[in-house]
């Protein structure tokens, strides 16, 4: 079967997913696209931080001194490169499932903006290109994307392996996220991994969805096997998702 044969395949069984449990594809998909990304003034565009990394690392030290030691730079540089993964990555792959066409990401058009105090979105994305990529393409598309800028992540930023492709990963398979609690766990779980192989990269190999229950609900949670070390920095903790403690995590979930 053709790439993009396959890949419309998925996108159908996704929305024929949602219809069994009666929920409206186009609602929930849009529901899950953040609309409000920051007007904040851009720093530096994605581009210009693949080509000249010295740039990011100026920029991290000057909002926060302390990233002068290694430890806590590594995980400001991991959790910066994970929100990258879902305030951009994310809404694309979304876009996809709701529209059944997507856009290529432009590093050019990808824009870090300055810190807000609530630590929100750093992130955003200009409108480029009106052309839509079908599904297959969008696939082979993306998956070269984030191959060709882990080595700078991995090498001038120190992210490890599991860090950059777990985040990734999360950031694929985000229209299932947007269902975790609302579609039986039996069902979303298979289609969500399946979805992860589809990409030619590391993502699939980072990313476990596993049935839970939650306030006794029954529910799919995504689980990482890399962690994003944001329990590292001042004021922050584990992430729902993080696999850090995770039998203990766990334990209170099931």
């Amino acid at each position: 079967m053709a790439a993009t044969e396959a890949a419309r395949d998925w996108l159908a069984d996704y929305h024929r997913l949602l219809a069994r449990h009666r929920l409206d594809p186009t609602t929930v998909l849009t529901d899950a696209v953040d609309q409000t990304a920051p007007q904040r003034p851009a720093l530096l565009s994605l581009a210009q931080i693949l080509e000249q990394p010295d740039r990011l690392h100026h920029q991290l030290t000057s909002e926060h001194p302390d990233s002068t030691e290694p430890r806590l730079r590594r995980a400001r540089m991991s959790v910066l490169h994970q929100s990258l993964a879902l305030q951009v990555i994310a809404p694309a792959v979304i876009r996809l499932f709701r529209d059944g066409v997507g856009t290529a990401l432009d590093p050019e058009r990808i824009f870090l903006c300055q810190p807000e105090a609530d630590g929100g979105c750093r992130w955003r994305e200009v409108a480029g290109s009106p052309d839509r990529l079908k599904p297959g393409r969008f696939i082979e598309s993306l998956a070269h994307q984030v191959q060709t800028w882990y080595p700078v992540f991995r090498q001038s930023f120190s992210i490890s392996p599991g860090a950059y492709w777990s985040s990734t990963g999360l950031a694929l398979g985000a229209p299932y996220s947007a269902v975790w609690d609302r579609v039986t766990p039996s069902d979303l779980c298979p289609q969500a991994s399946g979805w992860l192989q589809q990409f030619d990269c590391e993502a699939g190999k980072y990313i476990d969805w596993i049935s839970a229950r939650f306030n006794q609900h029954p529910c799919a949670l995504p689980q990482r096997r890399g962690c994003c070390l944001k329990y590292l920095l001042p004021d922050e903790g584990y992430c729902g998702t993080c696999g850090v403690y995770r039998k203990e995590r766990m334990t209170t979930v099931i």
